[in-house]
This record gives C-alpha cells, structure tokens and sequence, in this order.
C-alpha cells in the first residue's frame, strides 16, 4: 500500500518530544531538554528591547586616517580658491592672489593624493569618475575635487607663464579658465564633506546635516586665512575681516548645538571624539575670534594676535575633522538609535519557553 497521505515513520517522535517540551515548560517554567536555550543563559534574544542581538543596524565608516586629514586639506584648498581668483578681481593685490593660488594647487595636489591613498589604488578613484550622479554626494564631491584640481593646475600655469613670455596668448587663457574654474569648483569644495557625511544614516552626522556643511566650509575659511597670515599676510585687513566671519559663525554653531539634547549627537559630547570636537570648537570659534577682534584696537601686537588666531583656527579646524569622524564610527555602533529604543527602558527578562498541555 502507498505511504502518501501519511506521516513519515520520525513525525510521531517529534510531536512526543513536543509533548514533553510543553509538560516541562507547563510543570517547572523552564525547559532543559537538550538544543533548548536554557534558562538564564548569556545566549542574548533578539526582541525590541535588545534589538537584533545587540548587534549595530549600521556599518560604520571604515575611513583610515588620511580621511580626516583630507576633508581638512580640502575645505582649505577651496577656500584658498576662491581668494586667489577673488583676489584678483575684487582686490588687486597680485602678491596676495598668486599666494592664494599656489596654496591652493598644492592643497588640490596631496588632496588627490589622500584620497587615492585611503582608497588603495588610483583605478579606484578613476571608477568614481565613470558615472556623474547628482544625488550623490560622493559622486559629485569626486568630479568637484577633479575640476578644482585642473582648474588650480591651469591658474598656477598661468602664473608661471607669465613670468616667462609677459602675457601670452595661452596663458591668458589659462588664467581666465582657470581662476573661474577655481570659484565655480572652490566653493562646493570647501565644504562638500560635510554634505557627504550629513547624508549617511549615521545618526549624529544627520542629526546634523544641516549645519555640517555650514561648520566645514567655516573652519575651512578660516584654515585658509590662517594659512596666508602665517605665509606672511598678517598685516591685511580683509584676511582679518573674512577670518572674524568665519570664527563668528563658528562660535554660533558652539552655541547652538549646546542647546541641542537629541540622543544622537551623544558622541559629540562624550569620550574621546567628544573632547576632540569640543577642543576643536573653542579653538576655531571664540579664542580665534577673540583675538581677531583684540588686533582691530592695537598697532604694535596686531600681527602677533592675528598669527596666534591663524594658529589656533587651523589647529581647531584640524581637531574638528578627527572628532566628526570618530564621533561617527562610536554613533554607528549604538544599535538601539536605529531601532528607536529609548535609553531608559529597562530590559525584559531572558524568555522562557512556556506553554500550556494541549488538551
């Protein structure tokens, strides 16, 4: 006769074993049968208090440190940019300008350079380049960093030709090409990591996405200032002026996310990126600027305390990148933000296996 319809030979052992499993949760709370989790075991449960074995939802970043650094190089890259080209303009101080631009060119230059390192190999960041995505971030950052980097190349080209043939035809057009490609890629470049970082799901980078990309390219402006008063600019005015903007808004945002008490930005308050963040914030926002504003009523220590706060904003500036960055690697790792968990639940006890005899 055939077999079909009927239960193989090993069903009536597993549903006896289910019996029995049930009887020992009924009888005593707790089942001790072996392949059970047993009672008050460390084995963790998934549930909505421990999330998914207290495992984070998302993967932090897996930046070396090189990428600090480059966010760094690049914010003041940017910035240098854009006064160069302006500089010209605006201003007319060719001295000022050329510095601006040289600067700039060598920033564009170890920027490239500390991104292919952290990515590996140059095949890398060439793949980057092969589709143009606007609602990416990183795509549009890679094809900013490309267009500074020929533009500031062109500019400084144009510097030196000049020198050489007194104004000829191709380095005019250099120039023109590339102090308009440095304002047309400077400005997104000084501060498109922060857009980048903002638009992850790492909680206290998108807590804070708005204000990011403000905070970035403000300390890069003043990491810029800093540099062309330590190479020798400390007596100019403008520098002066651009570097109270920047230290002013900076200090703004110190006061303004001191008002903020959203769980996400915890790591920028606690441990050692919150130091470094805290630490960077004094020393790019209120110190710089204090002493900016106390040059404006000396003659004799003006330069002094302009190059002090040159000092202290790129120092403050370089600390802020390394602090976001670790902030970030400690906020992905909190499994219980994602899953909207609050802190201040208590958490269940292990689970037992309880069940009541089928009639």
């Amino acid at each position: 006769m055939s077999d079909v319809g009927q239960n193989p030979p090993d069903s009536h052992a597993k549903e006896s074993r289910l019996d029995e499993i049930r009887r020992q949760a009924s009888e005593a709370g707790a089942v001790g049968a072996p392949g059970i989790r047993p009672g008050a075991s460390p084995m963790p449960l998934a549930s909505p208090q421990n999330g998914y074995y207290k495992q984070p939802l998302l993967k932090g970043p897996q930046w070396t440190p090189l990428i600090p650094l480059y966010i760094f190089v690049g914010g003041a890259s940017g910035s240098l940019g854009v006064i160069g080209s302006l500089a010209d303009l605006l201003g007319g101080d060719q001295k000022l300008a050329r510095k601006a631009r040289h600067l700039a060119s060598a920033g564009a230059a170890i920027s490239s350079v500390l991104l292919i390192a952290d990515l590996g190999r140059p095949s890398r960041f060439l793949n980057m380049l092969r589709v143009f995505k606007p609602q990416s971030a990183m795509s549009v950052g890679s094809w900013v960093l490309s267009g500074f980097s020929a533009s500031a190349a062109a500019s400084t080209l144009a510097d030196i030709l000049d020198t050489q043939t007194d104004g000829h035809l191709i380095s005019g057009f250099l120039r023109g090409a590339g102090r308009t490609g440095c304002v047309i890629f400077g400005l997104p470049f000084h501060n498109y990591t922060g857009v980048l970082i903002g638009s992850t799901a790492v909680p206290v980078w998108n807590n804070r996405i708005r204000s990011l990309p403000r905070e970035f390219g403000m300390s890069g402006l003043q990491t810029a200032v800093g540099l062309l008063e330590l190479s020798g600019e400390s007596n100019s005015d403008a520098l002066n002026a651009l570097g109270i903007v920047a230290t002013a808004i900076e200090s703004w945002e110190i006061l303004q996310a001191m008002g903020v008490q959203d769980r996400e930005i915890a790591p920028t308050r606690e441990g050692a990126a919150g130091a470094l963040i805290q630490a960077g914030g004094v020393l790019s926002g209120p110190v710089p600027m204090a002493l900016r504003v106390a040059s404006l009523f000396t003659r004799k220590r003006k330069r002094g305390l302009r190059k002090a706060a040159a000092i202290s904003g790129i120092v403050g500036s370089l600390l802020l990148r390394y602090g976001w960055v670790a902030a970030g690697k400690v906020s992905a790792r909190d499994w219980k933000i994602p899953l909207d968990i609050p802190e201040d639940k208590p958490q269940q006890a292990s689970h037992q296996i309880t069940a009541t005899p089928r009639s």
